[in-house]
């Protein structure tokens, strides 16, 4: 059998997606090792502060705040509800707010190309198919079913937060001493891990090399708020009817498991723009990013945005004067003294 398939333009040979892959990682461990510094720097900041010291001591680094989401959840409930942002942790809110705003854009973006979380998923399963040259795969009922833990958490964070509280419960709790030093609290649940929640980190690990994003797919709630924004996006992954072949390789190599051969259009919350798909089509490029299904987004524009759009939303935090935390050395030192 022989197919029809009308020739690709000049401008759309240079806008081949095959090189996306190797530029997806580029980002995603670039991103990892800045947060592997961050992560470095704050410990350096609260393990000298720890003592007691307020002279000659590293400079906290804000960006640390991007690891409590939940503390961006309420500050940016309160910042709805109030009018203001919290000075407490401002950062946490800045970035909670630059990944949605940026999600109703870029899709999921957040997950397949910069949180450190899914990059070390990702090489997990990657490895693991490597070695078993499979990944399982649930039956497509359970695997449904655990997809909704993800936004049960969602639905509990959102309505705890969101509906529950007053904004004057909000600005208790960010005002609170708890919240104050959140960011120590966390580091500390880390370097003082139970055995109890090492072993759910190593099962997640170990499932991690089975399966692809097990904690993504199904528990992480953060995910499901990005992806229910992400339906309002207008950028999709289009697939032309008239070039593809139904060879079936951009299903298989799609980490969610989302049917691409058999969609015209990927509107799915589980889609995480992470180019696979597109990457792998290899007759005739079928597959493309697209906004409102008609302008083709080239690849590296698509990178160029993820990197600046994120950096640009923290230089507004920083320029607006919404990045600092307001809590002084002193006050670090007496809240970890108690």
């Amino acid at each position: 059998m022989t197919y029809a398939i009308p020739p690709l333009t000049v401008l759309e040979g240079l806008m081949s997606a095959r090189y996306m892959q190797p530029l997806r990682i580029l980002v995603q461990f670039s991103f990892l090792g800045f947060m592997i510094w961050l992560g470095l720097s704050f410990y350096r900041f609260a393990h000298i502060i720890s003592t007691g010291v307020t002279e000659s001591i590293p400079v906290r680094p804000d960006g640390i705040e991007g690891f409590l989401p939940i503390s961006g959840l309420v500050g940016t409930v309160h910042w709805v509800k109030s009018g203001e942002i919290n000075s407490i942790h401002p950062a946490a809110v800045i970035i909670f707010v630059t990944v949605i705003l940026i999600s109703l854009l870029m899709r999921r973006f957040f997950c397949s190309w910069i949180c450190p979380v899914a990059t070390i998923s990702e090489s997990a399963w990657k490895g693991g198919f490597r070695l078993m040259r499979r990944n399982m795969r649930l039956p497509a009922w359970l695997d449904f079913i655990f997809r909704g833990i993800k936004y049960l958490l969602l639905i509990l964070f959102v309505y705890s937060i969101a509906i529950a509280m007053s904004p004057d419960d909000l600005s208790r709790f960010i005002q609170s001493d708890y919240h104050k030093i959140a960011d120590v609290r966390l580091l500390n649940f880390f370097l003082h891990i139970s055995p109890l929640v090492t072993g759910i980190m190593l099962v997640l690990v170990a499932l991690s090399v089975v399966m692809r994003n097990p904690f993504c797919r199904f528990l992480c709630p953060y995910g499901a708020l990005l992806g229910i924004v992400a339906t309002l996006s207008p950028l999709r992954v289009t697939r032309n009817t008239e070039r593809c072949v139904s060879c079936g390789v951009c299903s298989n190599v799609c980490p969610t498991y989302i049917d691409v051969m058999n969609k015209t259009t990927v509107a799915s919350p589980e889609c995480i723009a992470c180019w696979r798909c597109i990457s792998h089509c290899r007759f005739n490029e079928a597959l493309s990013m697209r906004a409102v299904r008609r302008f083709a987004v080239p690849g590296y524009i698509f990178a160029v945005l993820v990197v600046l759009l994120f950096w640009g939303g923290t230089m507004v935090g920083k320029l607006s004067g919404h990045w600092h935390s307001s809590i002084s050395l002193q006050e670090y030192v007496s809240l970890l003294g108690k």
